[in-house]
């Protein structure tokens, strides 16, 4: 039991500083400080994405297989990060 926890405390660890590279403050502009607003008034509302959907947008930009702004806003983050940033917002 006690290594479960100790595992579980890690892993959250990990996926912590993994999200706080990404900066959300350089998101809100386009998408609203609750995620409420349709970046361009073209973009999903991202409050209603899974966090499946997300991280899958977010890898897609970065990939180049979506073209849009949001590909230079992704390139410098790794894919690890950009998932975990996909767990802290969405449903």
């Amino acid at each position: 039991m006690k290594k479960i926890i100790i595992a579980s405390i890690a892993t959250l660890g990990l996926v912590t500083a993994a999200s706080a590279a990404v900066n959300a403050a350089s998101c809100t502009g386009c998408h609203g400080a609750d995620w409420s607003k349709k970046a361009m008034n073209k973009s999903m509302v991202v409050a209603d994405m899974s966090h499946a959907d997300i991280a899958a947008k977010l890898l897609a930009f970065k990939a180049g297989t979506e073209g849009t702004i949001m590909k230079n806003m992704v390139k410098k983050y790794s894919n690890e990060e950009l998932e975990a940033f996909a767990q802290t917002i969405g449903k």
